[in-house]
């Protein structure tokens, strides 16, 4: 880090090309190209499995915006599917009736750092001639099945943003095994030119592109964290089995499950809450904010991580992202529904989550996790009074 800010390059620099290399052999990827966020590397995913304006996409209905986002930037559109109650992830064995002829690939997302089932993904989009892009953005060394994310699809994106567990403060990585598809991103990522700015330049455009590349010093700051991080994931796992063991049992609470072949990352440690238990059906999402927000008061760092899911979202509903309801109103597109009860798993995970992440990584231990099962044991043994 100060040697990058002792240099001459403060763009892309030589710590980006380091950061790009030693990714790769960590991850087991043949190519990276480091980005300036998670979602320009999402962005760069779609371009680079050749879809075109008015092809569809499929992802999940419940994700961070930039899931879906990332495929209008590229003038595609989204297509969602309802989740699995009990990863959280796409359901896979829903994906196969949103296949449609104009669908040219399947977005999954590790959400919180939970690895979908990717053999079923693989072997559906094998069957029907489909790209497989990786959203990787939480799931930093997450495994399924003996396998890396992110080295399964066709392609991936990594954040690395102030809140992942590998941190720069800002900035993803794209990744693959297909030489073809890292050249088809490398053009989008850097204004549309062929050459790495690190090989000598014609500067001339050859497609539409982005200025999607990452700094000399965000790169220096994920190089220090990439050789912790290995480290850093083992002591989060450890508070999480310490975490999950202290709250086995405590009423009306659902907790994360990790399936068999599956190592989860931890990035966020969701609970759910039983809203139809505790007689809440009709106001879940409302009763919910009022748990949080006692356990807040309680000293426990929990949050709602999203309040939406995604086809509820504005842009979605209106279908109009570029003007004259671009991209869904192009000749080469067909027409698709957004009805939010199409994805009631979706909408049932929305309105009973909250979400454990920041305090559940170092250097909080012990202390800290006695702390946070102190606080929600307390709220959900009294959760009677808040009504």
């Amino acid at each position: 880090v100060l040697a990058s800010l002792r240099g001459a390059n403060h763009a892309f620099g030589p710590n980006c090309v380091a950061f790009e290399k030693e990714f790769a052999a960590w991850n087991g990827n043949r190519f990276a190209i480091t980005t300036n966020s998670g979602t320009a590397a999402l962005h760069m995913c779609v371009a680079a499995c050749g879809c075109s304006e008015g092809d569809e996409v499929i992802v999940p209905a419940f994700s961070w915006s930039s899931s879906a986002t990332c495929i209008l930037h590229h003038n595609c559109i989204p297509v969602f599917v309802d989740i699995d109650w009990g990863t959280m992830n796409i359901d896979a064995d829903k994906i196969e009736a949103a296949i449609t002829p104009k669908t040219r690939a399947i977005l999954v997302v590790h959400l919180h750092g939970l690895v979908v089932d990717m053999d079923k993904v693989m072997a559906l989009a094998e069957r029907h001639e489909l790209k497989v892009i990786e959203d990787a953005c939480q799931a930093h060394g997450a495994r399924f099945r003996g396998r890396k994310a992110g080295t399964i699809g066709h392609c991936a994106a990594f954040s690395f943003n102030q809140n992942k567990n590998l941190c720069s403060g800002e900035g993803g990585m794209f990744v693959t095994d297909d030489e073809e598809l890292m050249q088809k991103a490398r053009t989008l990522w850097s204004f549309g030119e062929t050459r790495s700015p690190v090989e000598a330049r014609d500067y001339h455009v050859y497609a539409l592109g982005w200025m999607y590349r990452n700094n000399d010093l965000t790169a220096a700051f994920g190089r220090a964290q990439l050789t912790r991080l290995d480290l850093y994931l083992e002591q989060q796992k450890e508070n999480v089995r310490q975490l999950h063991e202290q709250l086995r049992g405590t009423p009306h609470l659902l907790l994360p499950t990790e399936p068999e072949g599956y190592e989860h990352n931890w990035y966020n440690y969701t609970v759910r809450f039983d809203l139809a238990g505790l007689g809440h059906s009709q106001d879940a999402a409302h009763f919910r904010n009022k748990i949080v927000e006692a356990m807040r008061a309680e000293g426990v760092e929990i949050s709602i991580w999203q309040r939406f899911i995604l086809p509820r979202m504005t842009v979605f509903q209106a279908k109009n992202a570029y003007g004259y309801g671009a991209p869904w109103s192009s000749p080469h597109a067909q027409p698709v529904d957004y009805a939010p009860e199409q994805y009631p798993v979706a909408q049932a995970h929305c309105d009973a989550h909250a979400c454990l992440s920041m305090s559940l990584r170092q250097p909080n231990g012990p202390d800290v996790i006695e702390m946070i099962t102190e606080g929600i044991r307390k709220v959900m043994g009294q959760v009677d009074q808040l009504s």
